[in-house]
């Protein structure tokens, strides 16, 4: 997760920029810069790596300016070159950003056209020249900005710097976060509220769509309609865990509401939307001879794997074992030789997993591992590291580090079936862009959060529940089932629809909640006549569907939760949305402890 801070100061702001972007250091970067406006001008220093090279490069070069943004980057659209660094700049304005504009290639065509040249690879820069565009044809910052809005497409915070307006800042959100901050004759900016901690208590979130004006003296907010809003102004409180909960409940909650953020930071460094195409992180690994693959996970990630599995014997043809990491040692497993084996962990300290690593490298297997900490055990005994960049994950119940696996694993998949032969680049064009779908459809998926929370008592007074999926929409059920035995205590079961009528049908009753994951597609009609199954044995049914699968449905549900109509490759990444909206808010209707649920550790590291 990238860091953006931006002060609107009455002294001089880059040592105090520079010491909020350590704050932020927790959340991973390649890369760092800042920006002020001195005499008029605007004015950069940017680093490649760690920020110690960063203030390295303002002891040798001062930035004096009482505004500026500042900005940590994990390299997304481009290399973590100076170059692609943050902030990124015209000769009339300077904006940081976090996350994903999915329309920036033909809105770069167009600017090149026009005869606007480009210094980075970014998708960022786009922004700026489409804001500065604005404001040379006379409109003023705060007419060009929401122009600007309207037209980009994604998951974006944003932190404008403006030269001919040296007391203002713009900020806007929307899928990712961002906060205001209120001082003494100063006004903030941050991508948390920990990046302000030490200039403030007093924050305003804001919402959805918001964008707002700061200036000296105060703020003033407008809605995603541009309408002026007030948003209420909290104390944050002192300790960091206060702080980075935000204003949400629990830590659950703000990490499902980060996925989209997070999803879009983690495509950006396994796609190259310039030449659409998927790049891993070590480019000269090639999987053209890899003959099988074996995938082992524990848990959450397990289902991730089990996605992975559709997704690669599907694209890539070639043939993939799946493993439960405390078994795979014990069933002495034949491995073929030359193979790989993938490893999927949120900790990459997992000690089943970790012992399965160990076990298949002395077997001769190529060692893959998708993990969200680049320097744990599995990352450092790897062949190939496949990093997620899901920032730290403190809920207990795995969230945005599950649908950051998944968003690797489908890179993984589009670059073996590329390595193999069996994708042309056409489809390989294809798989981009759809991939570049998910951080706006997980937003869309999130606006439902309201309505799922409504639903949530009927699920709550249920003893057991049922989930059903077909496809990758199995292990999502899983996937499903298993959040709610972990924060409710309430006991639930996926399956494989078609699987109801070998056992399981035995259980309907009119007290069974039965959750079905049923996007519209080639899988849809044999999923539903399996829910009309249940439905005439009394189930109450949930249906999670899209709007055309739900007028196909008919009637008889208890309730229905629409999602958008998406590629079934992204189907998996925004069902995860309502199946973990509807886990968090049943424990919350019960009471339980969401963040730290009974008998559960966020790392499991002894067998």
């Amino acid at each position: 997760m990238c860091g953006i801070i931006g002060i609107v100061g009455k002294e001089e702001v880059a040592g105090r920029l520079l010491d909020g972007l350590r704050r932020l250091e927790y959340r991973g970067y390649d890369s760092a810069g800042l920006c002020t406006i001195v005499d008029g001008m605007l004015e950069r220093r940017r680093a490649e790596g760690k920020l110690e090279n960063l203030a390295r490069e303002l002891s040798a070069n001062p930035l004096p300016g009482e505004v500026g943004i500042a900005h940590t980057r994990w390299a997304t659209h481009g290399a973590p070159t100076r170059d692609n660094a943050h902030p990124h700049a015209t000769a009339e304005v300077a904006l940081v950003h976090n996350g994903i504009i999915e329309n920036f290639r033909p809105l770069r065509d167009e600017l090149i056209a026009e005869g606007r040249e480009f210094e980075s690879q970014t998708d960022t820069e786009v922004v700026a020249h489409l804001i500065s565009r604005e404001i040379e044809r006379g409109a003023e910052p705060h007419e060009a900005v929401p122009r600007t809005l309207k037209r980009i497409h994604g998951a974006f915070s944003l932190a404008i710097l403006c030269r001919r307006y040296p007391d203002m800042l713009i900020g806007a959100r929307l899928g990712s976060p961002l906060v205001v901050g209120y001082g003494e004759d100063e006004t903030y900016l941050g991508s948390d509220a920990l990046a302000l901690a030490p200039l403030t208590q007093k924050i305003s979130y804001l919402e959805e769509g918001d964008w707002v004006v700061i200036t000296r003296d105060g703020t003033q907010i407008y809605d995603r309609n541009d309408k002026p809003v007030q948003r209420p102004i909290t104390l944050s409180g002192a300790s960091a865990a206060a702080v980075e909960k935000g204003n949400h409940r629990h830590f659950m909650q703000k990490e499902i509401f980060e996925q989209p953020i997070v999803v879009a930071q983690t495509l950006s460094s396994y796609l190259r939307p310039l030449e659409q195409k998927v790049a891993l992180p070590q480019m000269d690994f090639s999987f053209a001879d890899v003959p099988r693959i074996t995938i082992v996970a524990c848990g959450t990630s397990y289902y991730a794997g089990m996605v992975a599995k559709y997704w690669l014997e599907q694209f890539a043809r070639v043939p993939v074992e799946l493993d439960i990491a405390s078994e795979f040692r014990y069933r002495a497993p034949v491995l073929e030789p030359g193979g790989m084996a993938l490893f999927i962990s949120q900790s990459g300290e997992t000690a089943d997993t970790l012992a399965a690593l160990r076990h298949a490298r002395a077997e001769g297997q190529k060692i893959a591992v998708v993990v969200n900490v680049p320097t744990s055990s599995m990352a450092r005994e790897a062949d190939l590291l496949l990093p997620t960049h899901a920032g730290p994950e403190i809920g207990v119940a795995s969230t945005k580090a599950f649908t950051c696996q998944l968003t690797v694993l489908a890179a993984l998949a589009a670059k073996v079936a590329r390595d193999k032969g069996r994708m042309s680049e056409e489809e390989e064009r294809e798989i981009v862009a759809h991939l570049a779908e998910a951080p706006s459809a997980m937003n869309a998926a999130l606006a439902h959060d309201e309505e799922i929370e409504a639903m949530a008592p009927i699920v709550a007074r249920a003893r057991d529940v049922l989930y059903l999926g077909r496809g990758p929409d199995y292990p999502m059920a899983l996937e499903g089932a298993l959040k709610l035995k972990e924060i409710s205590y309430i006991h639930a079961e996926g399956y494989a629809a078609g699987e109801m009528k070998h056992g399981p049908i035995a259980l309907i009753d009119d007290h069974v909640p039965v959750i079905v994951l049923a996007p519209s597609g080639p899988l849809f009609e044999k999923t539903i006549s399996n829910m009309q199954e249940v439905q005439a044995r009394g189930g109450k049914v949930i249906l999670i569907s899209d709007a055309d699968g739900l007028a196909q449905a008919g009637d008889g549900m208890v309730a229905t939760i629409e999602m958008p109509r998406v590629h079934p490759l992204i189907a998996p990444l925004v069902y995860a949305v309502p199946v973990q909206l509807l886990a968090y808010h049943v424990a919350v209707v019960k009471g339980t402890d969401v963040d730290q649920p009974r008998n559960l550790a966020k790392s499991v590291t002894v067998e």
